[in-house]
């Protein structure tokens, strides 16, 4: 009888699967954080706090980094600098774009499956990111905003169009951090209402008029 445990084949796929989630865990909670703006823009970080943060070795950590930098998510300079995003008005023009290119088209294209309950659902995530903004919950706020979005366009059932998406809201999140503490944030979630009727009545054109205000709005006030 063979005992897979014991054999060093055996030892060496653990090993191998424990590294392998190290360095999914280290990555997903690092995006997750940079996303959520929960880092300042132009925050340094070290592959050495990184991994005492997560208490993981520097292999995973490593790895982590190198599939965040590629997603635009971390600047890493030619001397191994780590950073977050610092973004110029160029880029944020850049980026900002993209949003008014992509999300209008995955709302229109969520529009024929918006039920009541998809309604209803927004409406009580509207109601949280209230909650953050008279809390003044940075991250909260970004959060529930992007949740928002996210809940209406995963009915679209265009998952590459969305994940480019993300890819979009992962290079902003330190950014969108920067413009929520900086400027007016007054009633927030006025072009979410105009999103939620225009979402009930079926007004594709209504639609994506006012996604694509939402999500160049704040952008173009950080940039002026």
């Amino acid at each position: 009888m063979l005992t897979m445990s014991n054999s060093p084949g055996a030892s060496a796929a653990t090993s191998a699967e424990a590294g392998l989630a190290a360095h999914e865990r280290v990555y997903r909670t690092l995006r997750l954080r940079i996303m959520y703006g929960e880092l300042d823009p132009g925050m340094p970080l070290t592959l050495r706090g990184i991994a005492s943060m997560f208490d993981v070795s520097m292999t995973p950590v490593r790895e982590a980094v190198r599939r965040l930098a590629a997603e635009g998510a971390l600047t890493m300079s030619s001397s191994g600098r780590i950073t977050t995003p610092d973004l110029g008005p160029e880029r944020i023009e850049e980026l900002a774009s993209l949003r008014a290119m992509l999300e209008p088209e995955l709302a229109a294209r969520a529009l024929p499956r918006a039920h009541m309950a998809l309604i209803d659902r927004l409406r009580a995530i509207n109601a949280r990111i209230a909650e953050h903004v008279a809390k003044h919950e940075v991250a909260g706020y970004i959060r529930s905003n992007l949740e928002f979005h996210r809940t209406i366009y995963l009915r679209a059932q265009a998952p590459a169009m969305l994940a480019l998406a993300e890819t979009v809201w992962l290079q902003l999140g330190p950014t969108m951090r920067s413009l929520y503490m900086a400027k007016n944030r007054a009633d927030l979630q006025r072009h979410h209402r105009m999103i939620l009727a225009a979402l009930a009545a079926g007004d594709e054109p209504g639609l994506r008029l006012a996604v694509r205000t939402d999500v160049t709005q704040g952008l173009k006030m950080l940039v002026g």
